[in-house]
């Protein structure tokens, strides 16, 4: 009697968008001592595939910070169809952690080294009382801020400038500190005040930075001038306070 034997399946690329809330993770990036979304979707995948498969992030996000639409790739061998993969990946994840979309990638699409550009948000909550609903996604602020200040100071950070003022450690940039901001808003809808930033990349917590130097200025504590002097002399000093983590998450990435 003739047996047929069934044929491998072949090896898939796959891009995959993430949405996550990092309250209570060490941030993207495999840690030793600490849980974080890259190891908790990776350990999802090893159920799926029968054996570890790496992924890779668009960028890292730190302890505390959400994400609405990460970006992230990977490649295994699987017959299951991107519905299927889709559910079952979500099936094996926390629910603080959900894959929103799965797709078929060219083999050379990297989600980190093919990305020209991200968006962050970063919302405070003005009012007197924090919103016990919002805690965990806003900083909330309750001192009054003039907005046209901000948005003035807004305006001398959009552009390609060097940004090692609104880094936290400039060294750990390999690359150049030149970055190119091709948007920087503030909206403000009731208590809510959202500041939006695209750019063709991001030092280490310069999000963080942009956000605790715009509120020093609402507060009258920084000057639009004395701004400009500090992204003039490119040296991160004591003046700029770098915004809670949880106010953040990383909105779009584009490609």
């Amino acid at each position: 009697m003739r047996t047929t034997r069934r044929s491998k399946a072949k090896t898939r690329h796959f891009k995959i968008t993430v949405a996550y809330d990092g309250t209570r993770y060490g941030g993207w990036q495999l840690q030793p001592n600490a849980d974080t979304i890259q190891k908790a979707i990776e350990h999802a995948l090893a159920k799926l595939a029968g054996r570890a498969v790496r992924l890779h992030g668009s960028g890292r996000t730190d302890a505390g910070v959400h994400a609405r639409a990460q970006i992230a790739n990977c490649s295994f061998e699987t017959r299951l169809a991107l519905r299927v993969l889709l559910l079952a990946l979500n099936a094996n994840l926390p629910e603080d952690i959900r894959v929103t979309r799965v797709e078929e990638a060219d083999a050379k699409f990297h989600a980190r080294f093919s990305a020209k550009g991200k968006e962050y948000r970063y919302q405070i909550d003005c009012g007197i009382v924090a919103d016990p609903f919002l805690r965990a996604y806003v900083w909330h602020h309750p001192r009054p801020l003039d907005i046209a200040a901000m948005r003035r100071a807004a305006r001398v950070l959009v552009g390609r400038h060097d940004f090692s003022a609104l880094s936290a450690n400039p060294m750990r940039t390999i690359e150049t500190p030149v970055r190119k901001i091709s948007k920087l808003t503030l909206t403000k809808r009731g208590n809510l005040l959202t500041v939006c930033v695209a750019a063709d990349g991001f030092l280490y917590k310069m999000v963080r930075s942009i956000v605790g130097a715009l509120v020093k200025v609402g507060e009258g504590r920084l000057t639009v001038a004395q701004l400009r002097e500090l992204m003039h002399v490119r040296k991160r000093t004591a003046t700029i306070e770098t915004a809670p983590a949880h106010g953040l998450a990383l909105w779009r990435v584009y490609y």
